[in-house]
């Protein structure tokens, strides 16, 4: 377990830790980025950080990095990885929100697969814990084969490509950088956290502009949580945004578990998954 963006509290993380022994696993948590105090937003220094990321994505021994939480950080330092190691000896890395950033690299310029996945906070007994069964079956080495319920706003249609996507400001921010991936065929999947929603508008639209809405071959809408308004309404819900950019013939799934709330798929970006939305619910199953 790696900190490679903002400050954890150690105590938020030995659930974590205790659930995965539980699992069969063997822990290690790095201390230098988890629980150690800076007394700023970060956990550690950007060489700290990115000196202990490195560190485990070089070490063979290590067969799956937890990115312990998000928030902001990882552009500081995605620039400074060397992953020549990691081609020889691949892991999974596991995380989500600031992690985008990550996954979208690893899938752009790395060529490897890579979870979108609860962290640490996710497994406090506090916590619905019921979702991690998903990043327990992937790290098992399962295939992903998942069904979600119908929803009125849902676009029928069917394809097949490699998952690609995570949070939505960091999807947009990507746009320009050299991890963005080669979208074309890809299946899309958006969430995000807290924005309002002219912002989630001006994100989409940035996508839309740099050309991925036209070449994905379809798109899983999450959560939204905490979406927030303006004093003067914006006027439109969240299926009307999207509608608002999409080619009308792109399949497109709304409500599906992913994001920040408890119900949180575990989902394999790099992976190829054929999806499937009919009147009666949204398949999404892992192709190999």
């Amino acid at each position: 377990m790696v900190g490679p963006s903002g400050y954890i509290d150690l105590n938020r993380t030995t659930d974590c830790v205790q659930m995965l022994k539980n699992w069969d696993y063997r822990v290690s948590v790095d201390p230098h980025t988890v629980g150690s105090d800076t007394g700023n937003y970060f956990a550690g220094s950007d060489d700290q950080r990115a000196a202990s990321l490195q560190a485990a994505l070089d070490n063979r021994d290590i067969k799956a990095i937890i990115c312990a939480r998000g928030g902001y950080g990882m552009s500081r330092i995605i620039d400074r990885l060397d992953f020549k190691e990691f081609r020889k000896h691949p892991k999974w890395v596991v995380g989500y929100s600031d992690i985008t950033l990550l996954h979208l690299h690893l899938q752009s310029k790395v060529k490897t697969a890579s979870l979108h996945a609860p962290m640490a906070a996710a497994f406090m007994k506090e916590e619905d814990t019921s979702y991690l069964i998903y990043l327990h079956q992937a790290l098992k080495g399962n295939l992903a084969n998942y069904r979600f319920a119908p929803q009125a706003a849902n676009i029928k249609g069917s394809a097949t490509g490699e998952l690609v996507g995570g949070n939505l400001c960091l999807l947009a921010h990507s746009i320009g950088s050299v991890s963005v991936p080669n979208m074309q065929g890809k299946l899309l999947f958006i969430e995000d956290v807290g924005e309002y929603f002219y912002t989630i508008d001006r994100y989409l639209w940035q996508l839309k502009r740099a050309g991925w809405l036209d070449k994905i071959s379809g798109l899983l809408v999450g959560d939204f949580s905490s979406t927030k308004d303006t004093t003067r309404p914006f006027g439109k819900t969240m299926e009307e945004l999207v509608k608002d950019v999409v080619p009308e013939s792109l399949p497109v799934a709304f409500n599906i578990p992913v994001g920040h709330q408890s119900a949180n798929v575990t989902f394999k970006c790099g992976v190829q998954h054929h999806l499937n939305i009919t009147k009666g619910g949204v398949t999404l199953k892992e192709v190999r």
